[in-house]
Order: structure tokens, then sequence, then C-alpha cells
């Protein structure tokens, strides 16, 4: 986490985020649905496609609360998974793929920001259903900034 100038909005300095993680999935065909959960640093996702399962979207999110904002929510990370990939997914060491900004000082010292895997079914025919995890997991960012690293 770093404090820099964010040239998006007011001239005023803003949290940047980064966000490093693991995301292990095994897609397999069948007819059991879909499961997540957060287990020791890496998402485990089982999704099982069907017939009607063209493509699957999935995301990483942050959510949290700050003085300002009672509810933020940000898209850390996404990929699409398209029939016929390979089913096993391993992922280590990832990092957030889109800038993680706060519009204020408000992930210095947050203690509840709440990692949350999703994903969109993109089906052949018929609506477009939106799942969210059922597993997330909260971090605590720390209390000082760090200006040492590169990311």
């Amino acid at each position: 986490r770093k404090n820099v100038e964010d040239f998006t909005g007011p001239r005023e300095r803003s949290d940047l985020g980064f966000v490093t993680f693991d995301i292990t999935a095994d897609i397999l065909n069948g007819k059991n649905g879909l499961q997540t959960f957060w287990n020791e640093n890496t998402w485990m996702l089982f999704f099982i496609f069907d017939w009607n399962v063209k493509q699957l979207f999935l995301y990483l999110s942050a959510e949290y609360s700050t003085k300002n904002n009672a509810l933020n929510q940000v898209v850390l990370w996404d990929k699409i998974m398209l029939r016929g990939d390979n089913p096993r997914l391993s992922l280590k060491d990832m990092k957030s793929k889109y800038f993680f900004f706060d519009d204020g000082n408000g992930l210095k010292g947050n203690r509840n920001i709440t990692l949350t895997l999703s994903w969109n079914v993109v089906p052949n025919a018929g609506i477009l259903p939106l799942v969210t995890g059922s597993g997330h997991v909260s971090v605590p960012f720390p209390d000082t900034y760090e200006t040492t690293k590169s990311y």
C-alpha cells in the first residue's frame, strides 16, 4: 500500500492498495453445481460445466467501509475461462490487475477489507446469472505507508 497522487479526481493524495493472492480451481464436467471456499490463502473453486455453459467470468473484488463511504467495492482481478480450457487453474502470487484506489485515506489501517471471488456464467442460451462465492476472507491493511518496495 502506498500514498500516491490520484489524477482521476480532486488533487488530494489517496491510498493505493496492493494485494497478492493465490487461486486454485478445478473445473470438471458433471452436474453437481458450483462451490467455492477460502483455504490457507488460496481460493478453492469447483465448477461444473454443463451443456449450456459457454464460459465463466471470474472476478476478485474487495469490499470495505470508511468514514466517508459506508460501502466501497473495487474489482481487483478478473479472468475468462472458456469451455475446453485447461480444467485446472493454479495461480500463485497473483497481483491485482486493476488499481486499488481509495478516494481518500480509507485503506491505511483498515482492519476489515473483505475479498470475495465471484463469477458470471455466460450461457449458450438464456439468462446471465451473477453468482457470489460462498467463501470470502477479511484482511487487515497496515497502519503505515510503504515507500521502498515497487509493485
